[in-house]
């Protein structure tokens, strides 16, 4: 338990850290880091969801895509979202990318697949719509649901077609694609922008397309959105279909099959990727089979069918001026590095994340100590190793607190059941608002963009608030003393009055949004969406909290002993219950809407035994999209047990004695039609 919190608390950080990056570059088109910087961030985050289920964030880059589009441009939303891609970095990433998607499509591993290979441009995404072959609106990514509408800017770049002329256009499509500026062009420009990203994304948002068109931008398209009709059955016939309508395509892409040809193509790619004449920082994989891209579809803002695999990391040596041990909202106690500044990749680095106290005693990491420091992944960067022969020869060894550094309890290491072993995570004992870090924390966490989502109560402003005795706990955000506000240092009458509209707005909330707000342990978003789903209101939510009856949801798929348990250490705690329950009479939390018009609409599922020519994955995903509900245990509460080759035994004789329906797949498949 006490490594799940350390987890979560450099998790944490790391959502906080790509949220601020998010705004920066995509609201105020000035980035702080460089793009390898923020991909490695981002598979750093994915890399700790993957490894432990009990990880979820709304601003998780594997749950939203850019940022919140500007209040300077009108918005509209996409008609179909403008996801983001996974990241691979080796060899084993994309063998794993493989056998989930060999998985997912109940097939046999190493089948070869036929890839799409597309060079990742290291630009600004762009949505063109066309209806009657003319271009009549442009948007930017924004959040992947909404973008900002930046039509006459769109317009601007010579590569982009006003009119399309080919008779086989579809009558409604929209195209996409990544805006961007050449190396020679910029270096006419680059007293103006910190790179080429930079001045592609700060060019496209001018208010003034006069102003747009003074700046060299360039247009590839790779991909659609909606369209009304398609005659293509490959990525690679689509993209030949865009150069024939008019649209650059990357002279570099290409048709691969298999993992290996993908890794060689992508050392002899690297090594020659400084010599083009726009930044690449790796290449696209896309399933080329649009008909096996529809079966895989998504998961939450990433297409299972395609990754982004990206170049090498960077890396320096450094000192270690000091180790200080940080605790973070779940009270997980992370060390990490102060070291001297040094530069890596372009960007300074003073910080390097220490992970735990196994990774400081296995690495023998002491204060003093010349390291190896590497950005991949971290914004926080990792050490990676000491260098022995220059340690001082006073040098002493690490001791990891034996009590929190915030509050002075205990600090303890969890039990894991499954591995019969104590987590690596030190974890302070204390639970709820007592401690102060984690107190803090759990407020960031209540007000950031997944929970809350209050503009103006960022992470500095909490600490500001908090140590001016303005906010103790969440519900204190909803009573602020404006007057108080307006007058300090850096507010004012407008940005009191702008952060009053933001509170009073966020008050109107989503059930979902409201339960992951709580900070709960192991309840992430994809767990918070589930419960919601099954109170479907916070009347029902309420009475959890009256009846304690927690052993009620052990039959939810997807909530397991974990999430239980941690549900229960939650409300057992007076200041937690005390807080959900004034929140509850502050805020409006709107019901679940239901999904009306599934063909599986009130009835609940359970697969058991081996599908054929699907996954269960597949076969689960397919009952909720017709609005079924997947069942974990066999209860009256189940309407059907679907079962294929050898089920279990138990699960059918349970159904039977409980007179619940048993079909195999063919009648599971007649009632989806």
């Amino acid at each position: 338990m006490k490594t799940k919190s350390l987890i979560k608390k450099k998790y944490l950080s790391k959502i906080q850290e790509l949220e601020k990056h998010n705004k920066l570059y995509y609201d105020k088109s000035r980035p702080i880091i460089s793009d390898s910087d923020y991909d490695r961030l981002k598979k750093d985050i994915i890399e700790l969801e993957n490894n432990n289920n009990f990880l979820i964030n709304k601003k998780s880059p594997t749950l939203s895509v850019g940022s919140k589009p500007s209040k300077i441009f009108l918005k509209s939303k996409h008609r179909v979202k403008m996801l983001s891609l996974s990241n691979a970095f080796d060899y084993e990433d994309l063998i794993n990318f493989e056998k989930k998607i060999s998985n997912f499509l109940n097939l046999k591993v190493n089948n070869n697949f036929e890839y799409s290979v597309e060079p990742k441009i290291d630009g600004i995404s762009a949505s063109l719509t066309y209806k009657n072959n003319n271009l009549v609106l442009g948007l930017s990514r924004g959040d992947g649901i909404e973008g900002e509408i930046i039509t006459e800017n769109l317009k601007t770049i010579k590569d982009i077609p006003k009119i399309i002329k080919d008779k086989n256009f579809p009558k409604d499509i929209d195209i996409r694609g990544e805006v961007y500026i050449g190396k020679e062009d910029f270096e006419e420009i680059k007293d103006r922008f910190a790179n080429p990203r930079n001045a592609a994304s700060g060019s496209l948002r001018q208010k003034d397309p006069n102003e747009t068109k003074k700046i060299p931008l360039r247009f590839i398209a790779y991909t659609y959105g909606f369209s009304s009709d398609l005659n293509f059955t490959k990525q690679s016939e689509f993209l030949q279909l865009l150069k024939s309508w008019g649209f650059n395509i990357n002279e570099h892409n290409k048709v691969i099959n298999g993992v290996e040809n993908l890794v060689n193509n992508h050392k002899e790619f690297e090594k020659k990727r400084l010599d083009l004449d726009f930044d690449v920082d790796g290449l696209v994989y896309k399933i080329n089979n649009l008909e096996l891209q529809k079966r895989l579809g998504f998961v939450t803002n990433a297409p299972r069918w395609a990754i982004a695999h990206k170049f090498s990391a960077d890396s320096s040596f450094s000192k270690i001026l000091n180790i200080e041990v940080q605790v973070g909202r779940t009270g997980a106690l992370t060390p990490v590095a102060k070291i001297k500044p040094v530069n890596i990749g372009g960007v300074v680095v003073s910080n390097a994340t220490l992970h735990n106290e196994e990774e400081i005693i296995r690495k023998d990491i002491r204060i003093g100590d010349t390291v190896k420091v590497e950005r991949a992944g971290d914004v926080i960067p990792h050490v990676l190793l000491v260098d022995f022969k220059k340690r001082p020869t006073n040098s002493k060894k690490f001791i990891f607190p034996k009590n929190c550094p915030s509050c002075g309890s205990k600090v303890i290491k969890d039990f894991n059941k499954i591995t019969k072993k104590h987590d690596a995570v030190q974890r302070c004992s204390s639970e709820g608002y007592k401690c102060e870090k984690i107190a803090i924390e759990k407020i960031k966490h209540f007000v950031s963009k997944d929970a809350f989502n209050i503009e103006g109560l960022g992470k500095r402003v909490v600490e500001q608030f908090w140590n001016l005795k303005f906010i103790k706990l969440p519900f204190d955000i909803f009573d602020l003393n404006y007057k108080k506000i307006e007058k300090l240092d850096g507010w004012g009458e407008l940005s009191s009055k702008n952060l009053r509209e933001s509170i009073e707005k966020s008050k109107n909330i989503g059930l979902d949004k409201f339960i992951f707000a709580l900070g709960i342990r192991h309840i992430g978003q994809e767990n918070a969406r589930l419960l919601s789903q099954y109170f479907l209101n916070i009347k029902n939510f309420s009475n959890l909290l009256k009846d304690f009856n927690f052993n009620s949801l052990a039959n939810l798929d997807g909530i397991g002993e974990t999430q239980i348990a941690s549900l229960k250490n939650f409300f057992s705690d007076q200041i937690n219950l005390s807080v959900v329950k004034k929140l509850i009479t502050i805020l409006k939390i709107r019901n679940v809407v239901q999904n009306t018009k599934g063909k599986l609409i009130n009835k609940t599922f359970m697969f058991t035994g081996k599908l054929s020519n699907i996954s269960r994955a597949e076969a689960k995903s397919l009952t909720e999209k017709n609005s079924g509900k997947i069942l974990s245990n066999v209860s009256k509460k189940l309407d059907y047990l679907v079962i294929g080759e050898k089920p279990t035994s138990k699960k059918v004789k349970q159904a039977k004695e409980l007179n619940i329906k048993v079909i195999n797949q063919e009648e599971w498949k007649t009632l989806l039609n």
